[in-house]
């Protein structure tokens, strides 16, 4: 498993890669900013998992994010944001821009160990096989392309519009949305991400880190399988 650090602090950068090295993980490349690590993603890098600070100068994390979620070959790879800023709309804006999760400032070993295992545990997660899926529903590669797409639209639309819900005291509204995600999770052959969903919704009290959590874990799933549908296309 390889980790890539993106933080333009030295002392920071140099913190985090040693809480991620006590955590077994020895494969850490570094970036001192936004535009260098995207030189190196550029360059072929392919890092399992991205730790990056969210203000930077160059390239922000927020631009470096919106970056690799629009480039194919990379919008399935994970990345963490980090940042002294806590504050509900900056945690918001990161998950619905495609944040595998959030990390504030000073590091906490648990939380950064939390988003290894998550890696771990996202990576080994079954799947259906792409054309498979395509042919259990009848379509060609090309319509399942166009639904997964659009269930990415609708995952990145539910984080806040769950936590809308739960605000105004609708529990069983914000279930009724996660149901139909879990639906999706179904339909589109996701078993793994649909798993960690159902436990989401078998619990008696929705928490809202495990909700954005789970979503964010479904999202980088219907994001592979997408570019597995591409990478198909392409060979043909």
């Amino acid at each position: 498993m390889k980790v890539l650090v993106v933080d333009d602090d030295v002392v920071s950068r140099m913190v985090l890669m040693h809480l991620i090295d006590s955590c077994g993980v020895h494969d850490i490349v570094e970036a001192e900013d936004g535009a260098a690590a995207w030189e190196q993603l550029e360059g072929g890098l392919r890092p399992s998992l991205c730790f990056c600070d969210l203000r930077m100068p160059r390239l922000s994390g927020m631009e470096l994010l919106q970056k690799i979620r629009s480039d194919s070959a990379l919008d399935a790879m994970p990345l963490v944001l980090v940042s002294s800023a806590n504050d509900h709309d900056t945690v918001r804006d990161a998950v619905q821009a495609g944040a595998a999760g959030y990390i504030v400032k000073p590091f906490q070993p648990e939380q950064v160990r939390q988003h290894i295992d998550a890696c771990f545990d996202v990576a080994s997660l079954p799947a259906e096989a792409p054309l498979a899926t395509a042919q259990r529903l009848g379509i060609d590669d090309e319509r399942l392309l166009a639904y997964l797409t659009g269930f990415q639209g609708q995952i990145g639309a539910a984080g806040e519009q769950v936590d809308a819900l739960l605000a105004r005291g609708e529990p069983a509204q914000a279930r009724q949305l996660l149901e139909r995600l879990h639906l999706g999770c179904r339909t589109l052959g996701l078993h793994g991400a649909g798993g960690e969903m159902a436990a989401l919704l078998q619990a008696a009290v929705l928490d809202s880190g495990q909700m954005q959590a789970a979503l964010a874990a479904l999202a980088r799933s219907a994001a592979q399988q997408a570019r597995l549908l591409r990478q198909l296309d392409d060979e043909d």
